[in-house]
């Protein structure tokens, strides 16, 4: 793990037994610290080129949390979270991240009914001792037990965002070596699925045995599972396996077809393969014992009579189909956004000025960014009262002016739907932004009618411009609200109002069905990355990945037109 990952991962935790403690502001600016730590450039570079200065103007960093982070480069610890954690039994963190418990109710599961791990606290559930305690009941159970099993599914696979981190890390490190000619990221990582087992790496070297002493040794390491001439496998600090794989010229293109997969693909292209007397295998296509093709993808497929699938859509849920028919979807391309349109800034929970938020937009080449800060029934994240509101406007279109020319910027807000479907600033509130992003951020147990109808209504209302990560789900955290998709589409697109896909990694909502599912209704759009520091804009490329694996293409996303054009549309 980074040093950068280790005290994010730290500064989280102390967060969590803060608020544990029932500590008041505490908790929110480790939180964002996390953030903006996890976010940021190599924390010991800037340490050791700009001292704690240089570690300051890291966003949402001040002296003290400066200081504890160069406590943790020196020393490898940091006392106050040592002191924080010496009481805790290490499973009451654990159950700080079920659904349903929270920081404050594990603690009292731990000090009421001494319940020191998961393991016991799914018995004790399942026994109905949890409903004893005020303010839990029989339902209460059912919701910790249905927590615990979304927990148990996602262990062992690591978020997109983290494994994409630590593959490019891999690929970045070993591409120094001049003996390796060629690699590539292979798996689910290639595949960008939205969480990630283990990280795959193909090279072709002409010394094998340099490639693998180096990755063996890589700092991130922590323990070989397997070292030989042509294959290895690590386990990293992460606790995510690594492989790779030195490969011949000759067989590279049919490895990474192999290792790419999904495992489903990789079966109907070799029954194809076989039709046509074909062997096709991670060695090369094969007529009898004579190599046919291998070198590369393309000419496996084309001797198939294939064209090549994006790796993203390679599951076998009509890919191979398109592909023999020439009606292939035209991918939205990586570099195809033109902004960002939810973002956060200090005036709610984000962690950089209105201004640093634009500047960091104008970095990434954008034509334009919504800056969308919390509206006020978030309390939690500061959000913004009509008073602020309109103050915040006003410094906004300040800006506005300052960068006209360089930037378009729109004054906006994520407005929260409220449980009735209405919004939580009245019209004439609304009517005075320039984009209004509504999310759902409360009651996520609504039966699936009454959610329905909720989203449905403001979809409905007249200044709502796109909805905000609709199915509310975290991964391997929380599991979407039920919703009537059906209906969702329907209305979005009789109201010209965009369905968000929100990069955050932790989200990556919309699900790549339901995208598939949308674009096929001629459902509109918008890829935002929710960021809450400006490092985090970076996100975008994960919400392209998730479009492309829900089979959009440029057409389908709105945030991928020049800002005359996106003009034109909002005002339409």
């Amino acid at each position: 793990m980074s040093k950068n990952a280790e005290i994010a991962e730290i500064f989280s935790e102390m967060a969590d037994l803060l608020e544990m403690q029932g500590v008041q502001w505490k908790p929110r600016a480790y939180q964002n610290a996390a953030r903006a730590v996890e976010a940021a450039e190599d924390v010991e570079k800037i340490f050791k080129e700009g001292g704690k200065k240089a570690l300051m103007d890291i966003p949402g960093i001040g002296e003290s949390l400066a200081e504890k982070i160069i406590e943790y480069l020196k020393r490898g610890k940091i006392k106050e979270y040592d002191q924080l954690t010496k009481k805790l039994p290490s499973g009451v963190h654990d159950m700080m991240h079920i659904m349903g418990v929270g920081p404050k109710k594990a603690w009292r599961l731990h000090k009421e009914l001494k319940i020191k791990s998961i393991a016991q606290l799914e018995q004790a559930a399942k026994a109905g001792k949890l409903r004893k305690l005020a303010g839990f009941g029989a339902k209460s159970e059912g919701d910790i037990l249905k927590g615990i099993e979304t927990l148990k599914k996602g262990q062992g696979r690591m978020l997109l965002g983290r494994a994409w981190q630590l593959g490019q890390e891999i690929i970045g490190q070993l591409k120094k070596l001049k003996e390796i000619t060629k690699i590539e990221p292979a798996g689910s990582l290639r595949r960008m699925k939205e969480t990630i087992g283990d990280i795959d790496v193909l090279v072709i070297s002409t010394n094998p045995k340099k490639v693998m002493d180096t990755f063996t040794t890589l700092p991130n390491v922590e323990r070989v599972l397997a070292k030989g001439m042509t294959k290895s496998s690590v386990l990293l600090r992460e606790g995510i396996p690594a492989d790779i794989r030195v490969l011949e010229p000759k067989s590279f293109g049919a490895a990474l077809q192999y290792f790419t997969g999904n495992k489903e693909h990789n079966i109907a292209v070799r029954q194809i393969a076989i039709k046509k007397g074909y062997k096709l295998n991670e060695y090369g296509l094969f007529k009898g014992s004579r190599l046919i093709a291998g070198k590369t993808e393309e000419e496996i497929y084309k001797v198939l009579g294939l064209r090549v699938m994006p790796p993203e859509i390679r599951e076998n849920l009509g890919e191979i189909q398109a592909s023999k028919t020439g009606t292939l979807p035209d991918l939205i391309p990586y570099d195809s956004i033109r902004g960002d349109l939810h973002t956060h800034t200090k005036w709610s929970d984000g962690t950089n000025t209105t201004e640093e938020m634009i500047q960091a937009a104008i970095r990434m080449g954008y034509d334009y960014i919504a800056i969308t800060d919390h509206s006020t029934s978030e309390h939690v994240a500061r959000g913004l009262d009509e008073k602020r509101l309109l103050k915040h406007v006003e410094e906004i279109r300040k800006l506005k002016k300052k960068y006209a020319g360089k930037i378009v910027v729109l004054a906006g807000s994520e407005v929260s739907i409220m449980a009735d479907g209405s919004l939580d600033y009245a019209d004439k509130y609304l009517k005075e932004l320039d984009w209004v992003v509504a999310s759902v951020h409360s009651r996520f147990k609504q039966s699936s009618a009454e959610m329905t109808k909720r989203i449905v209504k403001a979809i409905e209302n007249p200044y709502v411009c796109a909805i905000g990560h609709p199915t509310g789900r975290l991964i391997n955290a929380r599991e979407p609200y039920d919703v009537a998709f059906d209906r969702v589409f329907a209305a979005a697109k009789a109201n010209n109002v965009a369905l968000e896909i929100n990069a955050y990694p932790e989200r990556l909502d919309l699900k790549d069905t339901h995208i598939k599912a949308g674009v096929e209704k001629g459902v509109k759009f918008v890829i935002d990355t929710d960021a809450h520091n400006e490092n985090h804009m970076k996100f975008i490329t994960f919400g392209i990945a998730q479009a492309r694996r829900g089979w959009a293409e440029t057409k389908d996303v709105i945030n991928t037109l020049p800002w005359k054009k996106f003009e034109k549309y909002i005002r339409r």
